[in-house]
């Protein structure tokens, strides 16, 4: 829902299944919209409900200058007006005018909203005190523990709530800068590692030091682009076309994206003529295209980047997020070459992708069909990394071990870890927890715990945590609560009675992020702050990404598309250094290796790591390990609840969300 500054036309007034105003707690999980002269766009961006069927922009209401307001279709389900007695079923693209007191199904029989025109300073002050009594009588989240908080504290109840979090953020700041000057401060990798370990994303209104060998946009597409691949699943084309100009300069842009047909028809608006859009299919329901990859063809090779960021202002500005990539030459004898591990994990991803084919002519290269093969003309033999994707389908056979957690079982089962991994702990660290079991997390943790010593016994199950922002974590963070809108897990998924052992807190002092909420998903087994292996991957903590083993395990069934990249303890190879937009570097590939280096397993470890640092490889791992779990006055976040304590802002939750440059338009 756009935030504008033009005045307040009416709103939109959410009503029970009885067509009635709700008063009280139940209430509180659908907010008020509010309508502004223009064009106001309302979906999932501005009603906390995890339901798939609504889009995020599932409608659009244009409020003219003489008053009168028009209701535009957006998604590709239909949406039902209630209007002079009568029911009208309107469908994807259609348009009708609408009047004071019309009533609005944004699903047939689900999400009821009343259109309220504007009655001047009375009708919003009447709505503004009946949800003020809303929230006093909020329970779940009330006045109770704030005051509790603030006695055992010591705070005084007079001072004001925006001043205290204010205080409290600016002294954090301070401890942490003090704590985390031998942390992320330090990080600083040679050209011939940087390969073996990823990186985080630069976040405004840190300090410097928290920056330190971060990456923008700009650092990653840079150079002469002749083609590029983007995956995401939320596009931005507005901010990313100004974020990266450069972009509008490459010849052959291919968007695969995972976006609804109300922004897919934007986009196809806004896009330069040359760009291709593709959505891969989703054959079973609920499933999403969630992978969050480039591929960027140079003249002198491809730069493969694997992220977890979407393409959109908020996520490479304000989150803590993670990025690898690592560029690869052409193969010499037009790709006839033997191929490696992830040129396997590549191809047979992008085969999954079914992308239609193009021909382009690549400036002194010559023509090609790019389709998923045109990547096996590529060198791999320098990765480090495996890649690990899930794609949708029933995968049985042959296909069983390659998607989702028995993927990542089956590479972890083929490593030999040192004996201090036996046993050893698991990190489940996500932004978004899906409808989970007992019985599936054991599934899950079996395939995480997957891998022998050096003397072939088995590793055994390790206890996982898991790391997820609480209320306070989010209502202190950098964007308040609309963070909150970024780690869209139901109270129905987060409460369950059996998660409570796994809750961990979101810790980063060393790295600077307390305050810069996560939206990056990482997975690692650790002793200490070494590491036996870490996934960075867009995966979150669910099924349907991960894949939920059937038929007495010969089947494993996945919805989404993810993708994520695993670092282990290996050599350092020759080429890791190659870089297609350094000339230098590309010749001198290894950047000063070692020859020692060249057949020394390196382990990898985390920033707080102490020791001789030529010998391992340092992951910017963004939370401290080990993790703390949850006090008993820890309350973890969920997006469906009602937060009446106020955040740095001094707004309060639910409220409206830009994610979007188009929501101004």
């Amino acid at each position: 829902m756009s935030i504008s500054n033009s005045p307040r036309v009416g709103f939109l007034q959410p009503l029970n299944n009885n067509l009635e105003e709700e008063v009280g707690q139940e209430e509180s999980s659908i907010p008020k919209i509010l309508l502004s002269k223009g064009l106001n766009v309302v979906g999932r961006n501005c009603i906390p409900v995890t339901d798939k069927r609504l889009s995020r922009k599932h409608l659009s209401i244009n409020v003219a200058s003489d008053g009168s307001s028009e209701v535009s279709v957006e998604g590709t389900n239909p949406v039902v007006l209630r209007t002079k007695g009568e029911r009208k079923k309107l469908l994807s693209g259609e348009k009708w005018k609408i009047e004071d007191g019309d009533i609005i199904e944004l699903i047939p029989g689900h999400y009821f909203f009343k259109y309220v025109a504007s009655g001047g300073e009375q009708n919003e002050k009447l709505m503004s005190n009946k949800q003020k009594r809303c929230w006093d009588e909020e329970s779940s989240y009330s006045k109770d523990r704030v005051r509790n908080k603030k006695r055992i504290n010591g705070e005084s109840e007079l001072e004001p709530l925006a001043e205290q979090s204010k205080k409290k953020r600016f002294e954090n700041d301070g401890k942490e800068t003090d704590k985390s000057s031998e942390g992320v401060h330090q990080f600083n990798v040679p050209n011939s590692k940087l390969p073996s370990t990823f990186q985080l994303l630069r976040v405004q209104g840190l300090p410097a030091w928290a920056n330190t060998n971060t990456v923008s946009i700009n650092d990653v597409i840079q150079g002469n682009v002749i083609l590029a691949i983007l995956s995401n699943y939320m596009v931005d084309i507005d901010w990313l076309l100004s974020a990266c100009p450069l972009l509008k300069k490459v010849p052959n842009v291919l968007v695969i994206h995972g976006e609804s047909d109300g922004i897919l028809e934007y986009m196809k608006r806004k896009k330069p003529a040359s760009w291709i859009l593709h959505k891969p299919p989703l054959p079973i329901s609920f499933g999403t295209h969630h992978s969050k990859a480039m591929l960027l063809v140079y003249p002198q090779g491809v730069r493969v980047v694997v992220h977890t960021a979407n393409l959109i202002h908020v996520d490479w500005n304000n989150k803590s997020q993670g990025l690898w990539m690592q560029d690869f030459p052409w193969k010499a004898n037009n790709g006839a070459s033997k191929g490696c591990g992830f040129e396997s994990d590549l191809i047979d991803y992008l085969t999954m992708l079914k992308w239609p084919e193009f021909n382009v002519d690549l400036p002194a290269l010559g023509s090609y069909s790019i389709k998923p093969s045109f990547f096996k003309k590529f060198d791999y033999t320098s990765a480090v990394v495996r890649l690990i994707a899930s794609v949708p389908g029933y995968h049985s056979g042959s296909n069983l071990k390659k998607w989702g957690h028995m993927k990542l079982r089956t590479v972890l089962q083929e490593c030999t870890f040192s004996e201090e991994f036996q046993k050893s702990p698991l990190v489940y660290q996500f932004s978004s927890l899906g409808s989970l079991d007992e019985k599936w997390m054991l599934e899950f943790a079996s395939s995480m715990s997957a891998g022998v010593t050096r003397d072939k016994k088995p590793l055994g199950v390790g206890e996982p945590l898991i790391i997820w922002p609480t209320v306070e974590d989010v209502r202190n963070s950098l964007e308040g609560y609309a963070a909150g809108n970024a780690i869209p897990s139901p109270l129905k998924n987060v409460e369950k009675a059996f998660l409570k052992k796994y809750w961990a807190k979101w810790k980063a002092n060393h790295s600077g992020r307390c305050r810069a909420m996560p939206h990056i998903k990482t997975f690692t087994r650790y002793n200490g702050q070494n590491l036996a292996w870490f996934l960075l991957t867009s995966a979150n903590l669910s099924k349907a990404a991960w894949g939920a083993l059937q038929k007495g395990n010969s089947q494993l069934m996945i919805r989404s598309y993810e993708l994520g990249v695993l670092f282990l303890p290996s050599s350092i190879k020759p080429g890791c250094g190659f870089s297609c937009t350094d000339i230098a570097k590309s010749s001198d590939d290894n950047g000063g290796l070692q020859k020692s280096s060249e057949t020394k397993r390196m382990k990898l470890v985390t920033l707080n790591w102490q020791g001789d640092q030529t010998e391992v490889i340092q992951l910017p791992v963004p939370y401290e390990l080990p993790p703390k779990p949850y006090s008993r006055e820890d309350v973890p976040w969920s997006w469906d609840r009602h937060y009446a304590e106020k955040d740095v802002y001094g707004q309060v939750w639910p409220r409206q969300v830009k994610l979007y440059a188009c929501q101004d338009s």
